[in-house]
């Protein structure tokens, strides 16, 4: 999908518990989006109809559960694919982490799955680590994200958005077919200057854009500072 190329995409969510939540706007949000320039979208599995009935640019899918025994919850087993497939989306994005999945399911398992169900659906692997983005690569992902830098044991405490680290997966990627996304982290426009050196092939925003919440917090935050 060319058209995603230096583009950027935004990431339209509302999970249980935040005030947008059950309302069925994102696709307003989606359309606003668009309408400012964005090249694409990432969903939620349930507000991808209404968000491709609005707008005409590539979805991202995946789904949001939460388990007790995996802390895995980004479209982590076969039956949130199942659910994936059955909506219009481009790319579906999964947890490309070696952290334990719900039902011991690999992420061999899910890449295999799709390649045999829908072999046109494209694939992107939301990562932590470099070693994540070499497996991601190595099981033939179309797109490497940097979606779980900072939110994994590992990398806990990564200064977001991870410039350095966007360079080390340019570099290690180099001479693949895999596409490296820039997420995580990204709230000032400066953020996005620093990220176009590194010249990954798209960059996703969310909260900074989708998250009148969490935006709104920065801004109290920072009126309370000093």
């Amino acid at each position: 999908m060319s058209q995603l190329r230096r583009g950027l995409i935004v990431s339209c969510q509302a999970v249980h518990g935040e005030p947008l939540y059950g309302y069925n706007i994102m696709h307003l949000f989606a359309k606003a989006a668009v309408e400012g320039g964005a090249v694409g979208i990432r969903a939620l599995v349930g507000d991808i109809p209404l968000i491709r009935s609005t707008v005409d640019v590539p979805i991202i899918g995946i789904t949001k559960v939460v388990s007790p025994d995996s802390e895995v919850y980004i479209t982590p087993t076969t039956e949130d694919l199942r659910a994936l497939l059955a909506v219009d989306c481009d790319v579906i994005a999964m947890d490309a982490t070696s952290r334990y999945r719900h039902g011991g399911e690999t992420l061999q398992d899910l890449v295999s799955f799709v390649r045999k169900n829908a072999p046109e659906r494209l694939l992107m692997a939301d990562i932590a680590t470099a070693e994540d983005a070499e497996r991601a690569a190595e099981l033939g992902f179309d797109y490497v994200s940097t979606t779980l830098r900072g939110y994994t044991a590992e990398t806990a405490g990564a200064v977001l958005p991870d410039i350095g680290f966007l360079g080390e997966l340019k570099e290690l990627l180099k001479g693949t077919d895999v596409k490296l996304i820039a997420e995580g982290g990204v709230s000032e426009c400066a953020d996005l200057r620093a990220i176009r050196k590194v010249d990954p092939y798209a960059v996703v925003v969310g909260s900074a854009i989708t998250r009148p919440k969490v935006i709104t917090e920065r801004f109290v935050n920072a009126l309370s500072e000093g």
